[in-house]
């Protein structure tokens, strides 16, 4: 009994983690490093091996492994080579010591630990003294990112000039934190992000091996979910065999990711597309019920989206291993349907939610709050249409020309909202409803899905409405009058102190402006003049100087008025009584007041002195 309990002890012991257990040893083993491990073997062939190397990427890819397999084939030596090499088939002497990083020659160092300048001097001390026992002192500094300042600046000379016998690896997540005369001294290899395709098949051949049955929804999966890091993805996958006690199936890893079903999302996609707030609601909570996170649940819906949008432009973005087939299939119909617009509105809209929802101590009502929005907005024109509308200023008829981008539903336009009928796919996924054009005041569009429906073979198009009479325009005056009576004193003003008239007649007007006039005038001039009186005008700039403005004819009208009534007898006579007495207006009895002179004629202020 005991011997069995000190066995099983010793085997748990003994046991490594997956991400350790297929570390490559070799550049054939390196996945998705194609570009970088080419450059190293021409550089190899040709002897232009570089003094240092700057290794960055995201985490996981790859960058303490490359450097250890790099100082490997620096210091590679067998019983026939005895030279640098890239092919390291066959095990070297200081091979197995490198990759376990306990050679005495390649020495590993973590910049988060070691900042400081007193740690760069220990280096830079030990840099003259040659190596042991391999043919070159390899210095692997991790997140070289975190040395300080003076750190870098120590080690700028000797990595300008290091002697033979050394070589310099850095690695680091911030390359933009790395000071510019560090990186100038290095040949630097962005390490990129594996394809999910390729973790997928890197992730079934490790299952193989370690004789793990695993579900190739479930390898998709934990691809998506290690977003290009090899590390992520064998982590996940070691908790994923534990989770499962041996056997890793799509609905485990779902569950212990927080995930949703891909086939849901489709579903809850659709009905947001449709507008049908009901069923995404309902779909949402029993996402939330059986263990999804909704700030995932959002996310996941902005993926599909994204995936939707990327296959209206590149189609053989469902070559993707790491797509189910319910996303390969209705994503292609979702991608015929919707136009990029209403997409591009989504997608905004769901990346302004995800940080509402992570942030908030009620991350289910923020969702659905986020769910309602987006059912809300696919009766919506987006922002380009609706200017649209608003510019053309009438509505189109029934027969609206559709989208390009989206196939054509036999039901007709109308200048409403669509009322679809509720839908209720299942995971399985019936194909996406057909669509309907719905246009709005002015014509402009916006995109629904709804379910297909018998429709009549002819559907007569509205009886146009009878255009309003054109209101009469003779003069500038009336122009001025039309302002007033919609209330828009700030146009009349500008019309009275900027316009000159040189000639006017129906539905064409030439003007000239005055030098303070607004660029914007004449465009201002010839939209109010089409909306308050029913017919376009042509309003163009003329090169003759054109009459007086409005403002300078009350102004030259009540000039003559004062001069006037200043030679006017009884009013003389009342300046002479009271010196210093002025006429400061000029009334005629049972006229009607001219409200726009007063407007817009300055009144000089009253003195002590007497006035009349």
């Amino acid at each position: 009994m005991s011997e069995a309990g000190n066995s099983g002890t010793e085997k748990a012991a003994a046991y490594r983690v997956l991400a350790r257990k297929y570390r490559p040893a070799n550049f054939s083993e390196l996945i998705g490093q194609e570009p970088m491990v080419r450059t190293l073997t021409n550089a190899f062939a040709t002897g232009r091996i570089a003094q240092a190397w700057m290794l960055t990427g995201v985490r996981g890819v790859g960058k303490t492994t490359t450097a250890r397999i790099l100082a490997r084939a620096l210091n590679y030596k067998t019983s026939t080579v005895d030279q640098p090499s890239v092919d390291l088939a066959v095990p070297g002497e200081h091979c197995q010591a490198i990759m376990e990083g306990r050679h005495v020659d390649v020495i590993e160092m973590d910049a988060a630990s070691h900042t400081g300048i007193d740690d760069i001097r220990d280096i830079i001390e030990r840099v003259r003294y040659a190596p042991v026992s391999a043919r070159y002192k390899v210095y692997i500094i991790d997140e070289v990112h975190m040395l300080s300042t003076q750190a870098f600046n120590g080690l700028l000379k000797t990595l300008e000039e290091p002697p033979p016998h050394v070589k310099f690896i850095f690695a680091t997540t911030e390359i933009r934190k790395v000071p510019i005369t560090v990186l100038s001294r290095c040949q630097r290899f962005d390490l990129r992000r594996i394809d999910a395709g390729t973790l997928v098949a890197h992730l079934s051949s490790i299952a193989g091996k370690e004789g793990i049955a695993v579900d190739d929804d479930a390898l998709a999966m934990i691809a998506r979910a290690a977003e290009g890091s090899a590390r992520d993805s064998l982590s996940i996958l070691d908790q994923a065999i534990a989770h499962g006690s041996g056997a890793v199936s799509a609905e485990a890893v779902r569950a212990m990711l927080g995930l949703a079903d891909r086939a849901r999302i489709v579903d809850l996609f659709e009905h947001a597309m449709k507008g049908d707030v009901a069923a995404a609601l309902a779909e949402f909570r029993n996402q939330y019920d059986t263990g999804a996170d909704p700030a995932a649940v959002l996310t996941d819906l902005a993926e599909f989206n994204h995936l939707v949008t990327r296959l209206r432009f590149v189609p053989t973005a469902l070559d993707d291993a790491s797509l189910s087939e319910d996303e390969r299939r209705r994503g292609a119909d979702f991608a015929k349907a919707l136009s990029v617009r209403v997409l591009s509105r989504t997608w905004q809209m769901l990346l302004k939610g995800i940080p509402e929802v992570q942030s908030s101590n009620r991350p289910v009502s923020a969702a659905e709050m986020v769910l309602i929005r987006l059912a809300h907005a696919a009766d919506l024109p987006t922002l380009d249409e609706a200017l649209k509308s608003l510019e053309s200023g009438a509505s189109v008829p029934g027969g609206a020309p559709r989208s390009n981008a989206a196939p054509a539903s036999s039901a007709p336009a109308n200048s409403g909202q669509a009322n679809p009928a509720p839908a209720n796919p299942t995971n399985g996924g019936a194909g996406v409803a057909q669509t309907r054009m719905s246009t709005v005041n002015g014509g402009a569009q916006t995109m629904r899905l709804v379910e297909p429906e018998p429709m009549p073979a002819f559907v007569p198009a509205p009886e146009p409405i009878a255009d309003a009479p054109p209101v009469p325009v003779k003069s500038l005056s009336d122009i001025v009058a039309l302002a007033d009576a919609q209330r828009d004193m700030a146009f009349k003003v500008l019309v009275k102190r900027c316009v000159r008239l040189v000639r006017i007649e129906p539905g064409r007007i030439d003007v000239s402006l005055t030098d303070d006039a607004p660029k914007m005038l004449l465009n201002d001039l010839t939209a109010k003049l089409r909306a308050w009186t029913g017919r376009n005008w042509l309003v163009s700039l003329s090169k003759e100087e054109g009459g007086q403005t409005l403002a300078e004819m009350e102004s030259t009208k009540r000039e003559n008025a004062l001069l006037d009534a200043k030679s006017d007898p009884t009013v003389a006579a009342i300046l002479a009584r009271f010196p210093g007495a002025k006429i400061i207006d000029v009334r005629i009895p049972d006229a009607p007041e001219a409200d726009a002179v007063e407007a817009e004629v300055p009144i000089e202020p009253a003195t002590d002195e007497d006035e009349t």
